[in-house]
Parts: C-alpha cells; sequence; structure tokens
C-alpha cells in the first residue's frame, strides 16, 4: 500500500481520488506541510526552544485528533475540507516538534505531543476496536 492511500474501500470517503490513487485527506494535508515547514525551520536556523512551544504545538495537534476521533466513532461524519485543514495544522505541530528532536532528541515538546496523541488515541482505539466494518 502507499503511504498516504491507507483506507479501506468502507472509508474512501475519507480520501481524494487521483488518477486512479486513493490519498488520505488529512495525510495529503499533514505530510507536505510537514516536509516544507520542517525543512524552513532549519533554512531560517529557528531556535530550538520557543517559550510557547509546547501550547502551539499542542493546540496544532488537537484539531486532527478530535476529528480523527470523531470519524472513529461516527465514520460518516466530517469533511475531506476538515481532514486536509487539520491535516496541515498537525503538519506544522509535527514539523517544529521533529525540528527539535532531531537537534536534541526526545525534547519536552515531542513528549508532550506524544502523551496528547496516546492519551487521545488510545482509549479510542480500544473503544472501537471491537466495532464490525461494514462488508
Amino acid at each position: 500500500m502507499f503511504w498516504l492511500s491507507h483506507h479501506h474501500p468502507d472509508e474512501y470517503n475519507r480520501t481524494y481520488l487521483f488518477g486512479g490513487l486513493r490519498l488520505c485527506a488529512r495525510c495529503l494535508g499533514t505530510y507536505p506541510v510537514m516536509l516544507a515547514a520542517l525543512v524552513a525551520l532549519f533554512v531560517v536556523r529557528a531556535p530550538l526552544s520557543w517559550p510557547w512551544d509546547v501550547p502551539v504545538v499542542l493546540l496544532l495537534t488537537l484539531p486532527a485528533l478530535v476529528d480523527w476521533a470523531v470519524g472513529r466513532f461516527r465514520p460518516a461524519a466530517g469533511s475531506n475540507a476538515v481532514r486536509t485543514a487539520t491535516g496541515v495544522l498537525l503538519g506544522l505541530a509535527l514539523a517544529r516538534s521533529l525540528h527539535v528532536h532531531l537537534q536534541r532528541p526526545l525534547p519536552g515538546v515531542l513528549l508532550a505531543q506524544a502523551a496528547l496523541v496516546t492519551g487521545v488515541a488510545l482509549p479510542v482505539i480500544l473503544a472501537t476496536y471491537r466495532r464490525p466494518r461494514p462488508d
């Protein structure tokens, strides 16, 4: 499977179709923005510590988590435009935490982001794990 095309047929409403290839709407916002922002942070030699790193990274991560969680409980909910927009915000957050991490492994901003993602994703995954998939 292609890394931006990870949805099952019953979730194709969460993808864009480009030339026969289905691309995840959120990933399409996340990864290109993350890579571009990461390069930009290195090019401008962004500082490795900003006082607002943790709150901003968490705030930028949260919309994608909430949208993803809602989608796990209500698969028909949401739109690809919202998924892509939350992916863009997530890409910015990931770029910042990775920028610091690649130079100073396991910084507080990355650990806080990982804690937030785990704290939201784990209960949602456990709550929806046994839900039957439509045929």
